[in-house]
């Protein structure tokens, strides 16, 4: 005996999704907090067409990248690593020194920890485009402000 059902779940098509431009000013917000929003909408999860094996983000223009907030003794304690291949060559920096020279660096860092591991996520961080002050090129895809709901 086998049963056929009729029905099927919708999935989502990668040649129909429709993609949004988002623009969140990071002066004043948590790292973390911000970096997780982000993640969620470069994924799609605020969506109600979200499919997991399908890329259906939008993309997301962070502004004021040197504004950031560290909450605690992060500024100080917490290090990123940078590896050259050569014996000797694994350089570590303080955030503080990272927000000092390239604040774009802390919060994508922080963003790419929150994407899948794969290709899809790889596709998903070409979609974040981060800036240390307030000016941006992508005026003319006329960027919403970022959903609070997410």
């Amino acid at each position: 005996m086998s049963l056929h059902y009729t029905w099927s779940t919708p999935s989502a098509q990668p040649a129909a999704v429709q993609r949004d431009w988002f623009v969140v000013d990071a002066a004043g917000q948590t790292l973390g907090r911000l970096a997780s929003r982000i993640s969620q909408v470069l994924q799609g999860k605020h969506k109600t067409c979200y499919t997991p094996h399908v890329d259906t983000g939008d993309f997301v223009v962070v502004l004021n990248a040197e504004k950031i907030v560290l909450t605690g003794r992060k500024l100080d304690q917490k290090r990123y690593y940078n590896y050259s291949g050569y014996k000797g060559g694994l350089r570590g920096r303080t955030a503080r020194e990272v927000l000092a020279t390239r604040p774009e660096q802390v919060i994508e860092a922080a963003v790419k920890g929150m994407t899948p591991r794969n290709k899809l996520g790889r596709d998903m961080m070409s979609k974040l485009k981060i800036y240390a002050g307030a000016a941006h090129p992508h005026v003319a895809q006329s960027p919403k402000p970022f959903p609070d709901h997410v």
